[in-house]
Parts: C-alpha cells; structure tokens; sequence
C-alpha cells in the first residue's frame, strides 16, 4: 500500500494460478473456422509499446473493437499495422498462413516477434514441431494484406490458422476486409496441416503422447 496517490511501478505483486475446466474457445464450436475483422483505422499496439506483453492496457482498447467485428458477422480481430498494412495477431490467437510460394515452394509463414505480438507458448510449440518434420519452409517475417491478397486471389493460399493457449489450434475460414469477404479455403484443404498440429499438441497435452514439453508431475 502508498500513502500517497498516483501512478508508479508497484513494488512487489501478488501472482495467482487459477485453474478450471473449459469447453471449445469460441461459440462456432471445437475445430470450426472462425471469420476475421481486418480493419486498417484500427491499431493493437505499435513498436516502442508493450504489445508483447500480457498487460492491461492492451486489452481494454480493442473490447469496442471486438464488438463490431462480433456486428459485423465476425468472430474476431485480425490486427493490422502501419501503412504498409502489416499482419501482427488475431485477438486471441497468433496467426499462421500456410501456402505455396510464387516459386512453388510449401511455406509456412508467422509474423516475427518484433514487440508488437505476443510471443505464444502455443506459437513457439508449431514452429518448432514443423521445424522438426522438415518437410516444408517454415519462415518468420513481416507479412501485409497486399501480399496475402495476391496470394489468395493466386490461388496459393491452403490454409490460414490461429495457435493460442485457449484455442490450441483454430482454422480461418473467411476474412472481412474493407466491405469485402474474403473466402480462405482452409477447410477445403483439410485442412491437413492445421489438424495434425491440433492432434499432435492435444496428444500431449492429455498424455497420450509422452513429450519433454509436458513431464508428469506425481
């Protein structure tokens, strides 16, 4: 406690691990493609912030936001940067576009962790599991709309997923981007790629798969 009012840095803090039993993260059900909001007018967070961490103050701001995206037919917010438009996270989730490259190369593809996304356990879990199959680049970079238009009007996109500690792993089926929805063939495409990192990450997760990531506590 102070004695005095204001705003400061707290000197020592009290953590707390709640636990509890929860159902499927969004009300589409477990598995189902969730349809995203990317809006340009708005912003997450910017570079030189703390957008890559679990604070208050990155939350309360994008509640008006999650509404009109819930309006507007959407279960959620994609986030977007800057001029250029950049892809940083969807509001609960991580975002992840799986896809062939203009060469004809299998990618998959995650914004970099450049201070304005968070940095997800779940995140981290995929691409070091698609890194140990080796069977497709796996790239973290800045992505924009533009370029994801491109690829998706190409035909190249396969699927486009969110990773989150509540979703796990959740398919993108639609995009609404200034007034237009855009159709994401993820499901059409499976989606393989998203469905084996669901059952691969669940599998351990409730012991059915013995992992490092989860030691047995007695």
């Amino acid at each position: 406690m102070y004695s005095f009012p204001g705003v400061t840095r707290a000197g020592h803090a009290l953590l707390y691990v709640i636990l509890g039993p929860v159902g499927p993260y969004f009300a589409t059900g477990a598995f189902n493609p969730v349809s995203l909001l990317a809006d340009p007018s708005f912003v997450r967070a910017w570079r030189g912030g703390v957008g890559e961490y679990k604070m208050g103050g990155n939350y309360g701001p994008t509640i008006a936001v999650q509404s009109e995206a819930v309006k507007q037919g959407c279960q959620q917010v994609l986030w977007l940067y800057g001029d250029r438009e950049e892809i940083t996270e969807v509001g609960t989730m991580n975002l992840f576009i799986y896809w062939t490259t203009k060469k004809g190369e299998k990618e998959l593809i995650t914004p970099p962790l450049d201070g304005i996304i968070l940095p997800g356990v779940t995140r981290q879990s995929l691409l070091d599991l698609a890194r140990e199959w080796g069977e497709f680049k796996v790239t973290e970079r800045t992505l924009d709309m533009k370029e994801l238009l491109q690829a998706l009007d190409a035909g190249r996109v396969l699927e486009v997923f969110g990773s989150g500690t509540a979703c796990v792993v959740c398919p993108v089926g639609s995009l609404l981007y200034k007034g237009k929805t855009y159709e994401i063939p993820t499901m059409k495409n499976g989606p393989d790629l998203a469905k084996r990192f669901y059952q691969v990450l669940t599998d351990i997760q409730y012991g059915r798969t013995k992992s490092d990531w989860a030691p047995l506590v007695i």
